[in-house]
C-alpha cells in the first residue's frame, strides 16, 4: 500500500518538513504492473503475497476490480507490504518500500503455479521480492522458452544466471549506474553508450533504459539501437510512471509488436501516468493511450543517442 503525502519538496538528511493531501492508494511494482496490463485489455494473473490485515485485503480487491486474476495471490502472518512516499509540487518523488509480506514470495510458490507461468505470452518482474525467488522465475521462464521482462528495482546484484535468462533488462538511469557500479550522472550520449555497453557485458541480451522526459533508448540482440522519444506533458505525479511503461511495453511486445513500437507505445502510456495522482489509478486504458498516440505520436528518430 502507498502511503503517499505532498511536500514542496524533498527533505534533506535530519530535516523535518510538514506534508499535505494525505493519502493512500494500493501499490507495489508488481501490482503497479499487473493493473496497467488489465486496464490496456490484456488477460494477466499476478503471483504474489499479501498480508492477513487491513491492507492485504484491500490490495486484493484493488487488483481484481482492475481486472487482475488474483487466484496465485496468497496471504502470509506478515503485514502487507507499505511504501511510503513523498511527492514534491514538480511530480518527482522520493519512495522508501517496507516489503511485508513481499519477502514471504518464496521459489515454492512459483512451484505451485508453473502451469500458469508456462501458458504466459510474456512474464514481468521486479525486485521487490526476495532475490532467489526472481533467480528460480528465471530458470523457470527460460526453461519454458516464455520471455521474462526484468525491472531491476530496487537496484541489486544480479547474478550471470539471471542476467542470461532474463529476455529483457528495464532499469532507469539511476538503476543502470548502480548496477554498473558507476557513481557519475549519466547525461550525455557517450555516458549512455558506456552504460549500455556494461549492461551488455554482464550478460544483459536486450535492454531498455529508461530515461525519463528524455525518452527511452533500445539495444536489442538483433542489433537494433534507437532512442525513442519522449511525449512532453503536464506531470503532477511521476508514481509508478515507470510501471505503467513497463507494463505497456510488455502488452505490446506480447501483441506482436517490434521493439522500437513497443517503447513508442510504453511511453504514451507512462506519459499519460504522470498527469494522475496515485499508482495504480493513473495507468490509462487501451483506448485512452490510443487516442493520444493519434494526437501526439512523434517523428522517429535514426539516432543512436
Amino acid at each position: 500500500m502507498d502511503l503517499v503525502t505532498q511536500v514542496e519538496r524533498i527533505p534533506v538528511k535530519g530535516e523535518t518538513l510538514s506534508g499535505s493531501d494525505f493519502q493512500t492508494h494500493p501499490g507495489g511494482k508488481g501490482a503497479n504492473q499487473a493493473v496497467a496490463v488489465a486496464r490496456l485489455g490484456y488477460p494477466v494473473s499476478m503471483i504474489g503475497r499479501v498480508g492477513c490485515d487491513g491492507f492485504g485485503e484491500s490490495l486484493r480487491e484493488s487488483l481484481s476490480a482492475a481486472g487482475v486474476d488474483t487466484s496465485a495471490i496468497a496471504a502470509s502472518d506478515a503485514p502487507s507490504g507499505v511504501a511510503m512516499i513523498a511527492v514534491e509540487v514538480s511530480g518527482d518523488n522520493s519512495i522508501i518500500v517496507s516489503p511485508g509480506a513481499n519477502a514471504c514470495l518464496h521459489p515454492a510458490d512459483l512451484d505451485a503455479h508453473r502451469g500458469l507461468l508456462g501458458d504466459a505470452a510474456m512474464v514481468l518482474t521486479q525486485l521487490e521480492i526476495p532475490m532467489a525467488t526472481v533467480e528460480h522465475l528465471a530458470t523457470i521462464c527460460a526453461r519454458a522458452g516464455v520471455p521474462l521482462i526484468l525491472d531491476p528495482a530496487p537496484a541489486r546484484e544480479l547474478s550471470s544466471s539471471l542476467w542470461r535468462n532474463a529476455a529483457w533488462i528495464t532499469p532507469n538511469e539511476t538503476e543502470a549506474r548502480q548496477l554498473c557500479s558507476r557513481r557519475d550522472t549519466a547525461a550525455s550520449g557517450e555516458e549512455l553508450l558506456e552504460t549500455f555497453a556494461c549492461l551488455a557485458a554482464r550478460g544483459a541480451r536486450n535492454i531498455l533504459l529508461k530515461l525519463g522526459e528524455r525518452g527511452s533508448w533500445v539495444a536489442t540482440d538483433d542489433g537494433f539501437r534507437g532512442l525513442i522519444p519522449a511525449y512532453t506533458v503536464a506531470a503532477i505525479d511521476t508514481t509508478a510512471a515507470g510501471d505503467a511503461f513497463n507494463g505497456a511495453f510488455g502488452v505490446a511486445l506480447a501483441r506482436g509488436a517490434d521493439a522500437e513500437s513497443a517503447a513508442e507505445f510504453a511511453s504514451a502510456a507512462a506519459a499519460l501516468s504522470v498527469t494522475r495522482r496515485g499508482a495504480q489509478a493513473s495507468m490509462p486504458t487501451q483506448d485512452e493511450v490510443t487516442e493520444f498516440l493519434a494526437e501526439h505520436r512523434p517523428e522517429r528518430e535514426e539516432s543512436t543517442i
